[in-house]
């Protein structure tokens, strides 16, 4: 692959600027440093959504929460993204994503700040619902990533940035405890001192929103606004960038599939420390730290499942990907399953911590694919796939986790063969010039005529589809 240094870059990039290595401890501007505004931001987000979990007990004894406002709370923290992550996606191909990801983390701050006045249970749902909405920070997340590094390694950036802020799904199942606790040695009441802990997520949030703006740059060569002034980026029409994004099967396929993997992840942060605590008679503390343990191992397991990709990738192409995102989500099904089976306190635990490990692999999998399946509208199919993790997370939780029909632990194991069913359709993602896991590619169509396809012949004649032939000769591997 071509690599330039024309521009005096810090590390080296390809024809479209973007670092064609992926250096986890440096901070060079603007590549790297847009890796960890990003996953900072969404690590906080991350808390935020899911600060309420671990302290449920606590706030259910306050607000005379039943079975049933819990389990639609936690369809609320996770529905309200759907359609936030699918007009992030819209907004970071228009916008760009530093403007957009910082835009929402500002304004669904207010939310978790109003989470500590609460009053009622459908108040309580409300703030989750809204705070929900800052999980769409995922898909500009993932989007930048695309935008900042080359074919060969945006499967490990992805992984590594989206894990890393999924990581504030269990680190806040540690946190909110650990907050509560020292609050609550300073005086306050039980129920009170839940409440002040709120402020904390909400903070961190806020921060990070105006160090995002502040310090961010959406593409290696400078911000939308800039680009599109100077003519160096064509301002796309609002219309075709949607269409080209819901017209391509591929991506309903990836957020189908995405949906029982990140969708669980979901729904699990939701559960799990409530499971541990009802059903071992854990005290709050102890509960959380197995809950986090959930969380944390996405700090190797999402970026593994992303590196794996490109390794598969170097050696086997497309079809490697599609293949080992499979057979990966696959194995996530088959022990979720044992999971919901285990009646031991260890053995859960043991169980937990492999699942976790396999179900969040497949998530950076799922976007070492993602990234490939439209040029032009990259972030419409971003989001489309990152909200088909929400609707996962929202069906699987309304099905299985709501009122009482099943018992949590027989809902884990109905949940782990959705897993293996709603898996079965990347067999049908399909690419002419790479194959799909069952057949191989068609003969002598290449990657300039797959991304060209989704320019017309006006558009081409006036260059607009310059960056999409850049990024195809990127990608040829």
């Amino acid at each position: 692959m071509e690599e330039l240094d024309s521009k005096k870059f810090s590390l080296p990039v390809d024809a479209e600027n973007k670092a064609t290595i992926f250096p986890l401890f440096s901070v060079a501007k603007p590549h790297m440093r847009a890796f960890y505004l990003s996953w900072l931001q969404f690590f906080a987000c991350f808390i935020s959504t899911f600060a309420a979990p671990p302290l449920l007990p606590i706030i259910r004894d306050n607000l005379n929460l039943t079975v049933s406002d819990i389990g639609n709370a936690g369809i609320a923290s996770v529905s309200g993204s759907v359609f936030a992550r699918l007009a992030m996606g819209t907004a970071c191909d228009l916008v760009g994503p530093r403007v957009a990801s910082a835009s929402l983390t500002l304004l669904t701050a207010p939310a978790v700040y109003l989470s500590a006045i609460v009053d009622s249970p459908t108040a309580f749902l409300l703030a989750r619902f809204f705070t929900g909405f800052s999980l769409a920070t995922f898909v500009s997340t993932q989007f930048w990533m695309s935008s900042m590094f080359s074919p060969p390694v945006v499967g490990r950036a992805n992984g590594v940035a989206a894990g890393w802020g999924n990581l504030g799904g269990g680190a806040t199942q540690m946190i909110m405890p650990l907050v509560y606790t020292l609050i609550l040695r300073m005086g306050p009441t039980k129920f009170t001192a839940w409440r002040i802990a709120f402020f904390i997520p909400a903070a961190l949030q806020t921060v990070l929103a105006f160090a995002v703006m502040l310090f961010g740059q959406d593409m290696p060569d400078g911000n939308f606004q800039q680009l599109h002034k100077s003519g160096d980026k064509y301002k796309d029409s609002f219309s075709k960038v949607i269409y080209h994004g819901l017209t391509n099967y591929r991506g309903w396929i990836t957020a189908l599939c995405y949906g029982y993997c990140f969708g669980v992840e979901l729904t699990v942060d939701n559960i799990i420390a409530q499971y541990f605590y009802d059903r071992f008679d854990l005290n709050l503390h102890t509960a959380g730290i197995i809950a986090a343990s959930f969380g944390l191992s996405n700090v190797f397991a999402r970026p593994g499942g992303g590196m794996v990709s490109d390794l598969l990738a170097k050696k086997f192409g497309m079809r490697g990907r599609l293949w080992g995102w499979w057979i990966i989500q696959t194995i996530a099904g088959v022990l979720c399953i044992v999971l919901g089976l285990m009646n031991s306190l260890s053995g859960s635990i043991v169980v937990m911590l492999v699942f976790s490990v396999f179900v969040q692999a497949a998530c950076g999998l799922a976007f070492g694919v993602v990234p490939f399946v439209s040029r032009r509208a990259l972030g419409v199919i971003s989001g489309m796939t990152g909200a088909g993790g929400n609707v996962g997370a929202v069906i699987t939780q309304l099905i299985f986790f709501k009122g009482s029909q099943y018992t949590i632990e027989r809902g884990i194991t109905y949940m782990g063969v959705m897993i293996v069913a709603c898996t079965l359709p990347i067999a049908l993602i399909y690419f002419p010039q790479w194959g799909g896991m069952l057949c191989d590619s068609q003969d002598n169509f290449t990657e300039e005529e797959y991304y060209s396809n989704e320019w017309d012949l006006k558009e081409q004649q006036h260059g607009h589809h310059q960056a999409s032939l850049k990024f195809a000769c990127s990608s040829r591997s």
